[in-house]
């Protein structure tokens, strides 16, 4: 019986540490994205605060759509804190660095 293969590893935790007490946009594997200042780095999970955990299902805007509202707009914080395992992370960025278009 073969084991199922592992999943993609995360970056490591050190490469995000500058991202630390910054607003950030977590892109996950999913249709959510996660918005929010990011407090705690561990192996398995970032710790965001002051979060927004938005789901596009949810809405008619795109991701793309959504991230530039909130780098317009401000974060619609609705998590006081949120854990994103990093299994699920496709990407981490600055919020400041989300160009408009």
């Amino acid at each position: 019986m073969s084991a199922t293969p592992p999943a993609t590893p995360p970056p490591p935790p050190s490469s995000l540490e500058p991202y630390l007490g910054q607003q950030v946009v977590v892109d996950t594997r999913s249709t959510y994205i996660i918005l929010g200042t990011l407090t705690a780095i561990a192996p398995d999970c970032l710790t965001l605060e002051n979060a927004d955990v938005h789901d596009t299902n949810d809405a008619s805007s795109t991701k793309d759509h959504y991230i530039m509202e909130s780098h317009k707009l401000g974060i619609r914080t609705n998590r006081r804190a949120v854990k994103v395992r990093t299994a699920e992370i496709i990407s981490v960025s600055l919020l400041r660095d989300v160009e408009i278009y």
